[in-house]
């Protein structure tokens, strides 16, 4: 018979305990096999970053249907987080030009669910955000960042080190919501390249545009010209 010091025995070598830390390489390995299982059929594709708290009435989330509409129509499939705010818009505007819609959910407290414009078969959810990050890039022929907080930035910024660093093959970025980005873009010139932390060709890695059919046509021309399927 187990006795209470036998359960306190158990409980303290799960895989939740420090000192099990290379029992969660299992995890991890389980959490990978499974995104790319699902994601391999899912074909050239644009991640599409933004606010998961944009409300529809934005004018941004008007602006993420568009594109997306505008990237799917060109043959791309669309990733997103999976969330509401602009990710649910762009899902959205995938559905409504009748291309592969995907989420990458992750739990969150202000994400309670995965939006309703994702496929059933690209609906995925995941622990780790490390994890999910290797699904947004991997199948990406390009990245478009709408306006967003901490982890739209945490994206587009690890998005321009992995290119710059070479450690991926160069896709397109679009930042759109122009007005949303220029202070952020007037302090990149201003202070980091001015300070030479980066160099003037770094800032050729992205572009600003709100127009989703320049968007559109500028991720099929990169696409054709190169023929990049995987990013690693």
């Amino acid at each position: 018979m187990t006795d209470s010091s036998d359960l306190e025995k158990s409980n303290s070598h799960s895989i939740d305990s420090p000192s099990n830390d290379s029992w969660r390489v299992f995890r991890v390995i389980s959490e990978l096999v499974e995104g790319f299982e699902k994601m391999t059929s899912i074909g050239p594709s644009v991640s599409i970053f933004g606010s998961a708290r944009l409300p529809p009435t934005s004018p941004h989330y008007a602006l993420a249907v568009d594109v997306a509409k505008h990237i799917t129509l060109k043959g791309f499939a669309i990733i997103t987080g999976g969330g509401p705010g602009i990710m649910e818009a762009a899902n959205k505007g995938a559905q409504m030009a009748s291309g592969k819609s995907c989420g990458l959910a992750i739990d969150l407290p202000f994400e309670a669910k995965a939006n309703d414009f994702i496929d059933i078969k690209y609906n995925l959810s995941f622990r780790y955000f490390f994890i999910r990050k290797v699904m947004f890039i991997r199948y990406a022929q390009g990245y478009v960042f709408l306006p967003g907080g901490v982890g739209t930035l945490d994206e587009l910024f690890e998005a321009l080190t992995l290119i710059q660093t070479k450690k991926i093959h160069g896709f397109p970025i679009y930042l759109m919501g122009k007005d949303y980005w220029v202070g952020l873009i007037d302090w990149i010139k201003g202070v980091v390249l001015k300070e030479g932390c980066i160099s003037e060709s770094d800032l050729d890695l992205f572009k600003i545009t709100d127009d989703p059919e320049e968007v559109a046509n500028g991720i099929e021309r990169h696409f054709q010209r190169n023929k990049f399927q995987r990013n690693f």
